[in-house]
């Protein structure tokens, strides 16, 4: 959705959408290579209606981020992690966050370009919290600092939206959680 375009009608944002999610796709896949024929073509619009909805690539970007860390924050709040158990958190969380999808990637790799308090607010500091919770009570390590463990679990969803095959999100969250709760270490038995 736009910011700066909050009265579009319903087939204007549907356009908008098509840009920014065509975007998300290029950028992500392409980075700093992509250009706004690349968005078009992915977006399937004309590159004048690009221009259009967005008068350049930085505005593009600027409602890219925009549009993620408002999404980003609706689903962490809907996850409710603070309201279950650690374990269960950390999975909502990593299921919020991967159905976000190629937006989420970008906000993580744009977000020195974002509002520090309001990326902070909405991605960082529920994270922190949680691991904070699971410290308390002996379920997180308490020799990383939840600032840490937030950017470490950052990087793996980053890590598994660009990952080449593709996960389905259950077993996204799955493998996710899976690693950064119990880590890479084979726990079974060595055989002699």
């Amino acid at each position: 959705m736009s910011r700066t375009q909050p009265s579009r009608q319903p087939l204007q944002q549907r356009v908008a959408t098509a840009i920014l999610d065509g975007a998300a796709r290029v950028l992500v896949l392409q980075g700093d290579g992509a250009n706004m024929n690349d968005v078009a073509a992915a977006a399937g619009v004309a590159r004048a209606t690009v221009y259009r909805y967005f008068p350049n690539r930085e505005a593009l970007l600027d409602e890219l981020v925009h549009a993620a860390i408002d999404d980003v924050d609706a689903r962490l709040a809907a996850a409710r992690i603070d309201a279950v158990p650690v374990d269960d958190g950390v999975a909502r969380a990593v299921r919020a966050l991967l159905d976000v999808g190629d937006a989420f990637v970008l906000l993580v790799r744009q977000h020195q370009n974002t509002d520090a308090e309001r990326y902070d607010r909405s991605l960082l500091r529920p994270l922190r919290e949680l691991f904070e919770r699971g410290q308390a009570d002996g379920q997180v390590r308490r020799d990383i600092a939840s600032a840490r463990l937030a950017d470490a679990l950052l990087g793996l969803v980053v890590g598994a939206l660009t990952s080449t095959p593709s996960l389905g999100r259950e077993d996204g969250t799955a493998m996710i959680t899976g690693l950064f709760l119990d880590g890479a270490r084979d726990r079974r038995p060595r055989a002699a």
